[in-house]
């Protein structure tokens, strides 16, 4: 089976009505983040489904399906790739983080670089030099700087917390709202491990973080906790 297989199988299960309310959920009007994406309308599941029947398609394949301006093609190549990372030895792994690489200017929306960013760039980078991170979170496109971010949560579930407070920090500044979800997002997978390592971040940062990321970095905080970090009185 190849890509035009993998394609008709998402346009079997296509729903317009479905489509509208995506088209709103994901801000694709003028001048939103995801303006001019377009969607078959799809649930998560059928996405799934589709990425798992076509699990073995080569990169020239996914290219194509990243270069569809339909977002639920690139969901099924970033599911795929994901899993192909998993199921790879290197050389093999080293081929698809370069790969992913290439195309981050098609990685274009928070969930896109969600479902794939800590597999793939965060396992590849475990043990090895994180200074790509921080490139990434220079870097004048959102996603590059979610990719940021996101990926250092395979680190979060291993236990280790330096380079994600090291983005979080070089992110603290940034304007975006989805940057701010992301940041805070990280920050309480860390503190579900260790809220010591959060609140001396917290502590040292709450001040000048903006709220939105607050919000998310404190939200199963027991609440006089969570009021006081808000309040400021920490």
């Amino acid at each position: 089976m190849g890509v035009k297989e993998a394609k008709a199988d998402l346009r079997k299960h296509a729903d317009p009505e479905r489509a509208k309310g995506a088209l709103r959920f994901f801000k694709t009007g003028e001048g939103e983040y995801g303006e001019g994406d377009r969607f078959l309308g799809l649930t998560a599941a059928h996405v799934r489904e589709v990425a798992r029947k076509h699990r073995e398609l080569r990169l020239g394949d996914l290219t194509e399906l990243l270069r569809s301006p339909y977002h639920e093609d690139r969901s099924v190549a970033l599911l795929i790739l994901a899993n192909q990372f998993r199921r790879a030895e290197e050389p093999a792994r080293e081929r698809i983080f370069r790969f992913y690489l290439r195309n981050t200017r098609r990685i274009n929306g928070w969930d896109l670089v969600d479902l794939s960013a800590d597999k793939i760039v965060g396992a590849h980078l475990d043990g090895k030099d994180a200074a790509l991170l921080h490139d990434l979170a220079r870097s004048q496109s959102v996603w590059e700087r979610r990719i940021a971010i996101i990926a250092t949560f395979h680190f979060i579930r291993q236990g280790r917390f330096d380079t994600t407070l090291e983005i979080a920090e070089a992110l603290l500044g940034d304007k975006h709202d989805l940057i701010h979800k992301a940041v805070g997002w990280m920050l309480r997978e860390v503190g579900k491990r260790d809220r010591s390592s959060e609140e001396v971040f917290l502590r040292r940062h709450c001040a000048r973080m903006p709220r939105t990321m607050l919000r998310y970095a404190i939200e199963k905080f027991p609440e006089p906790l969570r009021q006081k970090y808000l309040k400021g009185r920490v």
